[in-house]
């Protein structure tokens, strides 16, 4: 078969990859419209030397991921709800929180995922208000010019994290355009042995058709 008959069976065939394309992209849409919004709130602390020295921007490097292993406990987490006042297990809270580093930017993420975006904005804010009172009671028993200092990047906002509504559909009508074209080259594949037209035989006996026999009516 040439480029010209697979584009004839697709052109054909082409309302079942239609029909793949909308049944998918309409459960995905109806699906991501059923789910309960989460929003996601992101808290940036910049962790920075006291002085500008390489060996100490190094060693800040090194820790920062403990920062976040030290940040992320049960215990902080209830010093979270207790200041804050939400109804949540410290269990609940960590779950709902991401606390991420970055040893190229010396910056510390602190993102919470809750149904309510004001309430996640607060949570994260509070987390990096923790994060910078823990540097300043470590500096206390250092030399000003070997401190760390921490400090909070703007009150971090809130916006939707999922469902991503068009990015299920998208990826939903990809899947569909898979789907649909896999439906055309099973039927094909089955009745690839069916002669319908001169053209078939002769491609099957691989020899010119010199007639053909019509039924009249």
């Amino acid at each position: 078969m040439n480029l010209l008959d697979y584009l004839r069976i697709f052109l054909r065939r082409s309302w079942i990859v239609a029909l793949a394309v909308l049944v998918m992209a309409g459960s995905a849409y109806l699906f991501s419209r059923a789910q309960t919004p989460v929003y996601r709130a992101t808290q940036q602390v910049s962790v920075q030397p006291a002085r500008n020295d390489f060996g100490l921007a190094e060693t800040l490097r090194i820790l920062l991921r403990s920062y976040v292993i030290i940040l992320d406990t049960d215990a902080n987490a209830q010093e979270i709800i207790n200041r804050t006042q939400v109804d949540m297990t410290p269990g609940d809270l960590r779950t709902a929180t991401t606390i991420n580093s970055d040893p190229t930017t010396l910056v510390v993420s602190i993102a919470v995922d809750l149904e309510d975006g004001p309430q996640a904005a607060q949570l994260a804010n509070t987390w990096g208000q923790l994060l910078v009172e823990w540097r300043e009671q470590q500096n206390s028993d250092l030399r000003r010019e070997d401190r760390i200092q921490a400090n909070l990047l703007d009150y971090p906002g809130w916006g939707q994290h999922r469902p991503n509504t068009r990015v299920n559909v998208l990826a939903a009508s990809v899947l569909g355009l898979l789907l649909g074209g896999m439906v055309i080259f099973v039927l094909e594949y089955l009745e690839a042995n069916v002669l319908r037209a001169s053209r078939d035989a002769e491609r099957w006996l691989n020899a010119p058709v010199l007639a053909t026999i019509t039924t009249e009516t």
